[in-house]
């Protein structure tokens, strides 16, 4: 009976183990490029209602860019977006988030942001849509299956890039840990 529920257990650690790893695809840039060009057009924050290129606006400053697949935003990401937000008003005052919509209906992103944004109550995030192609900027590497593409930059230069298929606030600390002094 007892090695029946050892066997048992194992699977379970098993299977959740691969689904965990199965979570997580390769996306975004390598860790030392240099922060490509990302033209947007900002719908909320400072440069709301108009194009911006937020890797120019930014430069050095540590910025958090948070790439979404229109199609899967659900209430798990908006959760992991609202989470982020939240930590980084509260503990690191210094990065601003820029999540960018990667979409093939650029005017419909446009006219549900401030929606989101009306809903959701970000502080520190600015929403965007990626006029291009949805698969993202060129030199950004955004990989079309991660439904969530983060690519956390410091000093011009990419730190981290975590790509997800599926994402919710659990994710966060695993981001915001590159923020944390060294």
């Amino acid at each position: 009976m007892v090695t029946h529920r050892v066997g048992v257990s194992l699977g379970v650690v098993v299977l959740l183990s691969a689904a965990s790893a199965s979570a997580q695809v390769s996306s975004g840039p390598q860790a030392g490029a240099a922060i490509e060009a990302l033209p947007v057009y900002a719908v909320t924050g400072d440069h709301g209602g108009g194009e911006v290129n937020y890797a120019m606006e930014r430069k050095d400053k540590p910025t958090l860019y948070v790439f979404i697949q229109a199609e899967y935003w659900d209430r798990p990401v908006a959760r992991f977006l609202k989470t982020l937000d939240q930590k980084l008003a509260d503990d690191h005052t210094e990065v601003q988030l820029i999540a960018v919509w990667l979409t093939d209906d650029v005017e419909k992103s446009k006219q549900y942001l401030p929606i989101a944004q009306n809903s959701l109550q970000l502080r520190q995030t600015a929403l965007t849509v990626y006029t291009g192609d949805k698969s993202g900027p060129e030199g950004w590497a955004i990989n079309t299956d991660a439904y969530v593409t983060a690519v956390v930059a410091k000093d011009g230069k990419v730190d981290a890039s975590f790509g997800h298929r599926s994402v919710n606030e659990t994710v966060v600390p695993e981001v915001l840990q590159r923020f944390a002094p060294k």
